[in-house]
């Protein structure tokens, strides 16, 4: 997969690369301590606009502060970290995958959400080896989207 020219079809490949029901990215100021959603396969769930604090608790350490790969197979594993646990599950997702991108720091995280049980070992393997060939292209796109 080359990168395209804009990173609304960079991310619009990625995800037909990766797969889920729901997909988004989003970037970080981890400085001013916020995030914006920069690409949303579901715009009028979750619409690219605006920022909004970064969150802090659990689900930020493990992913944003240790750079480490957030999965949940079950609502009542992600619910606890997401307040719109019951939109995502509206959407038919029942699983969510989160696998932050680096630039010596996180910058931003691949979002990916799917039936409840789809992040098996061998698919969060594949995902994440799609994400890491493709993340020089997600580092240009993402500082190119910085807030």
């Amino acid at each position: 997969m080359s990168p395209p020219r804009s990173a609304d079809a960079f991310f619009a490949e990625l995800h037909e690369a990766i797969g889920g029901r729901l997909f988004t990215i989003t970037v970080l100021d981890r400085d001013a301590g916020l995030a914006r959603r920069a690409y949303s396969s579901h715009p009028e769930a979750y619409p690219v606009s605006g920022t909004k604090p970064m969150a802090q608790g659990a689900w930020t350490d493990m992913v944003v502060t240790r750079g480490e790969v957030f999965v949940a197979n079950s609502v009542a594993e992600f619910a606890i970290y997401f307040p719109d646990h019951a939109l995502i599950e509206s959407l038919g997702c029942g699983a969510a995958l989160n696998v932050p991108i680096r630039n010596g720091p996180v910058i931003g995280t691949v979002n990916v959400l799917d039936v409840a049980g789809a992040f098996s070992p061998p698919v969060v393997t594949r995902i994440c080896a799609e994400i890491a060939a493709q993340e020089d292209a997600l580092r240009t796109h993402l500082e190119g989207l910085a807030l």
